[in-house]
Parts: structure tokens; C-alpha cells; sequence
């Protein structure tokens, strides 16, 4: 069976990540409670194993984004691992706005002590500050901007765009401090490295791109292999490469570079634009693990 994957070399730490890094250490006592926004199709990949560390006792939330193109059942999956280590999860598609308008609700039952403590000390109008953390192009600026219900925070498709600091008022007495995405100073794991590629964390053009798309088409063979043939017309059978299914997939929809060849570069643009889009279905690249489903 040939499940084998090429190995790509993804490396990725600019200077500014360790400044930005540095920021949110100092910067952890001014607030009340810590929320991490993290991609639902790859909850563990794109959560900086940093932040644990970074966030000390603090209250935490964890905000499982771009739900809509993930698999339900997984989702369902991680939100009952991430409350059993009793973090608060809520669950949005921040481009439809779709779980945001809960956030200040879901902050309050998070802080229901501290508001408590506040209210006590005669100090109950006190806005509370929530930091708000998340690996490059997972959805923070956007999320931000729609609970804010203003254009708040700078927002791109592309990663590394929030470099500084600031603060964002909601009208319902929160304050935002929205930070810069950070990854962490390297990738361990290179599947975490891959996964990350995948779904737009990690800039494509420091990478290889047919070899991504690749081993993209042999992880969708194991978890979905129904979505291959559906979208792209052929049995993704146990004894092909991920370059041959990749040579097949552009076969099928006639992308011809000449000489008899197929584009295998354009094939790749279309797979990872259809993927990150959810054109090829519901996907969730990654499950909790000694989590089973409920019923």
C-alpha cells in the first residue's frame, strides 16, 4: 500500500515572532483572561503548545474557528477534549460571523468569579480585558473585527499580517488586546509543519508546492477518501503515490502542460484552494486522541 509521504523541509520563525513573543509575556498581567483562536480542521497543529506556558493560571478560552469546513463529528470531538482539561470552547466560522455574537457571553460565564471580585471591591463597571492569541492566518483579525462589529483589526489571507499590539473596545464592556500570530521556533512534529502548510498558515511560496499537494492527496486517501472521488472523478486506489493521484486528478480535468504532460503545478493550486475553500467537503485533518463520540 503505498501511504508513503515525501518529506518536505518547512521551517519558519521570522525575527518578529520572537519580539512578539516577548510581548505577550509582558503584557500577560494586564488582562483577565486569555482566548486562543485555533483552526478547527487542525485543533492540535495550530495551537501553540507556547501558550500554555505564556497564559500561566489565567482563565482560558479556546475558539474552535473555521468550523464550517470542518467535520462535524470531529469538532464534537475536540470541543468534549478541550473542556475535559476545563478550558471554555466556543465554536465559530468567523467569515459568516456564525458562534461570535456568544463570545462576550461565553467570556462572562469564564470570568463569573472575577466579576464577582470586582463587584465587591466596588468596581463592577470594570471592562474586562481578554487577550486574544492565535498561530498566523487562523481568523483572529477577522474574528476581532466581527466582534467589534467594525473593521478593528487589520485582516489579509496571506500570514503575519498583525505585527504590533492593540486594543479593541466592544460595547458590551470587553477590551480586546489583539497580538501578532506566533509559531513556534520550530516544527518538532513535521506533520504539524504539514498540516499548517495545508490550510494557509505557513506561506506557499516557501514551499513545494507539488510535493505539499502530494502528500495532501495521500492524508485525504486515509481520512476521506469518498471526497477524492467525488470531486475529482477517480478511485484514489491503495497502490498510488500521491504524485500519481495528484498526475490523475489533473488528468481528469484536462490540465495538459504539453508534450503529453499534465500541469501538476496547476492541479496543486486548484487542490489547495478547493481544500482551503471546503470544496472538497467537510474536512478535519486531525482527532483527539481517548476521545469517543457521545451515544
Amino acid at each position: 500500500m503505498s501511504d508513503e509521504t515525501e518529506k518536505l523541509n518547512i521551517q519558519w520563525f521570522p525575527g518578529h515572532m520572537t519580539k512578539a513573543q516577548r510581548m505577550i509575556e509582558e503584557n500577560m498581567k494586564l488582562v483577565d483572561a486569555v482566548c486562543e483562536i485555533i483552526d478547527a480542521r487542525i485543533p492540535y497543529s495550530s495551537r501553540n503548545p507556547d501558550i500554555d506556558r505564556l497564559s500561566g493560571t489565567k482563565p482560558r478560552l479556546v475558539i474552535l474557528n473555521r468550523v464550517d469546513q470542518a467535520d462535524p463529528a470531529v469538532t464534537a470531538l475536540w470541543r468534549k477534549y478541550y473542556r475535559a482539561q476545563g478550558l471554555a470552547v466556543l465554536e465559530t466560522d468567523c467569515k459568516s460571523g456564525k458562534g461570535v455574537n456568544q463570545f462576550p457571553q461565553v467570556v462572562r460565564e469564564l470570568l463569573k468569579d472575577r466579576i464577582a471580585a470586582y463587584a465587591a471591591k466596588g468596581q463592577g463597571t470594570r471592562p474586562l480585558r481578554v487577550m486574544v492569541l492565535g498561530i498566523p492566518n487562523v481568523g483572529k483579525s477577522t474574528f476581532i473585527n466581527k466582534a467589534a462589529k467594525r473593521k478593528a483589526a487589520k485582516t489579509s489571507d496571506k500570514p503575519g499580517v498583525t505585527r504590533g499590539k492593540q486594543w479593541i473596545t466592544l460595547e458590551n464592556g470587553l477590551e480586546l488586546l489583539d497580538t501578532p500570530g506566533i509559531l513556534w521556533p520550530r516544527f518538532d512534529d513535521p506533520q504539524v509543519g504539514e498540516n499548517l502548510a495545508f490550510t494557509g498558515a505557513v506561506r506557499d511560496e516557501i514551499l513545494d508546492r507539488e510535493t505539499l499537494c502530494a502528500n495532501l492527496m495521500v492524508k485525504l486517501r486515509a481520512l476521506y477518501p469518498q471526497n477524492i472521488e467525488e470531486r475529482y472523478k477517480f478511485k484514489p486506489e491503495p497502490e498510488m503515490t500521491g504524485f500519481d493521484m495528484l498526475e490523475t486528478a489533473a488528468k481528469k480535468r484536462g490540465f495538459l502542460a504539453g508534450r503529453g504532460e499534465y500541469d501538476l503545478e496547476r492541479m496543486s493550486a486548484v487542490l489547495l484552494d478547493e481544500f482551503r475553500g471546503a470544496k472538497l467537503g467537510n474536512i478535519s485533518l486531525e482527532k483527539p486522541e481517548g476521545v469517543e463520540a457521545d451515544g
